[in-house]
């Protein structure tokens, strides 16, 4: 057990476990990008699958518990690398840090103003305690007696502050993204001179589709092409 927490507490440990909890929620977003992007295809279909998530409650808190979790590993783990970083700058860290993209220069800030984000999605669209007159919870339900999903998500955006809001955050959620997924197959041993144009460049469209996708929906509420 001493030993387990020595390699944890180690800085490659650090790495590894924001590397793994990186590519976990890289995942939980491509899902919840994916999920999001069903709006367009009308109020039935994504209503039936906000449903289908809330079907069992023992599985959704299960699945948001470890979501918690994974997500607190990240932050603690870019933390603690953060500290190593400052307590051990080597003479020439200016030059060095010059040389690294501004992506990675601000890693630490936009996941900061990330996790704002997060916090202020859930107290909107999930808890329901902001904005609480759009919650799914407290409107009529639809047709088939369902959470009306649907027109809570159009009712939110359909209020110009929130939507541009939400687009700033998806933007810097992207940016975090840009240097994040390429650090993360650094981290696992998989990036090198030969592979790291083609990681560079994933990294960027994965950053890209993110936003996208993610910034489509308000978007097309606030131009009433979702209604």
């Amino acid at each position: 057990m001493k030993v387990l927490l020595q390699i944890v507490t180690s800085s490659i440990g650090k790495k590894i476990l924001m590397g793994l909890s990186g590519i976990a929620l890289a995942a939980f977003i491509v899902i919840h990008t994916l999920g999001n992007l069903q709006i367009f295809l009308g109020s039935n279909t994504l209503n039936a699958y906000a449903a289908l998530l809330k079907a069992s409650n023992e599985v959704l808190w299960g699945f948001r518990i470890c979501l918690l979790l994974t997500a607190s590993v990240h932050i603690l783990a870019a933390i603690g690398l953060v500290h190593d970083n400052w307590r051990g700058r080597p003479i020439g860290y200016k030059k060095e840090r010059s040389a690294a993209s501004l992506a990675s220069r601000t890693m630490i800030y936009s996941g900061l103003i990330v996790l704002a984000f997060l916090v202020f999605h859930i107290l909107h669209f999930t808890v329901g305690t902001i904005l609480h007159e759009h919650f799914a919870h407290n409107l009529p339900p639809d047709a088939a007696g369902r959470p009306d999903v649907y027109s809570m998500v159009v009712q939110g955006f359909s209020i110009p502050w929130v939507s541009a809001f939400y687009i700033i955050s998806v933007a810097l959620l992207s940016w975090h993204l840009s240097h994040g997924v390429g650090s993360m197959f650094q981290t696992l041993g998989l990036r090198n001179k030969r592979s790291a144009p083609f990681i560079d460049a994933f990294a960027i469209l994965f950053a890209v589709f993110i936003f996208l996708g993610m910034s489509a929906v308000p978007t097309a509420v606030l131009l009433k092409i979702v209604s």
